[in-house]
């Protein structure tokens, strides 16, 4: 089922949809950093916020957008990802990858490309889903991790295997062209926003990191050299990068029993 935006799992634990942010009482056409609170919270979806340049301080601010609650008008600069697709994307299929998606246009750097949507699940029922899974069987559900700078860990997960957009398509590359970051519209469960980290030409396969080292410090995810027996659980990575791990990124926690 094709949504263009997340929605509530099937354990109904979490509710993406829900508006918890107050909005602001900007009257402008495009709201300012130095007045909207909004902006205050942290930074836009559009500028360096995105991670893409190099940053001394070990944390990146978050990304807020203005809501629904907001006064400001639909044409406020601080209003992108929840715009949704904007590009001509095209779904085809690879060699060897499955399914895939290709730009059908240029994409400059830092440019918002599409938000990676499905079922928000809480970690229970993403845990059993993805246990109940066949070696064989296509994994969509990603675990997003934001590490606070006072230790606290934020989880997200996202299953677009029954319903979803045309994120799920996307495949992995270990030199990937695009980059995630979580984005806050209406509350704190952000969506999760794909930009280009690149230049990308028309016709080129999109692709991000399924693991989160791109564009990451050390230890953002909860990768681990797997134990030999393991291997048979994980996916050969076939993204041709002379950089390429051989496998698909691969999460403990999601397997392990409680």
């Amino acid at each position: 089922q094709y949504s263009p935006d997340s929605v509530a799992g099937a354990d109904g634990e979490i509710d993406p949809t829900e508006v918890t942010f107050a909005g602001c009482a900007c009257r402008s056409s495009s709201c300012a950093a130095a007045e909207c609170p909004c902006l205050c919270r942290g930074h836009s979806s559009s500028g360096a916020c995105l991670g893409l340049e190099q940053q001394e301080q070990p944390f990146s601010s978050p990304v807020f957008e203005c809501n629904s609650l907001c006064c400001c008008g639909e044409g406020c600069q601080n209003r992108l990802v929840q715009r949704g697709l904007q590009l001509r994307l095209q779904v085809f299929r690879t060699p060897r990858k499955g399914w895939g998606v290709r730009a059908l246009e240029p994409i400059p750097r830092a440019g918002f490309v599409c938000e990676y949507a499905g079922e928000v699940l809480g970690f229970a029922e993403a845990r059993r889903r993805i246990q109940a899974q066949s070696p064989q069987e296509p994994n969509y559900i990603i675990a997003v991790r934001e590490h606070l700078y006072d230790g606290r860990v934020m989880e997200t997960f996202v299953d677009p295997t029954r319903i979803g957009n045309v994120g799920r398509f996307l495949n992995h590359s270990c030199e990937p062209n695009l980059v995630m970051v979580p984005v806050r519209v209406d509350s704190m469960v952000p969506k999760l926003a794909l930009f280009a980290a690149t230049d990308i030409s028309a016709g080129e396969e999109l692709s991000f990191d399924y693991s989160g080292r791109f564009h990451n410090g050390p230890g953002a995810s909860r990768e681990h050299k797997p134990l030999e027996e393991e291997n048979s659980l994980r996916k050969p990575c076939y993204c041709g990068s002379h950089k390429c791990a051989s496998f698909l990124p691969w999460d403990s926690s999601l397997f392990s029993t409680p």
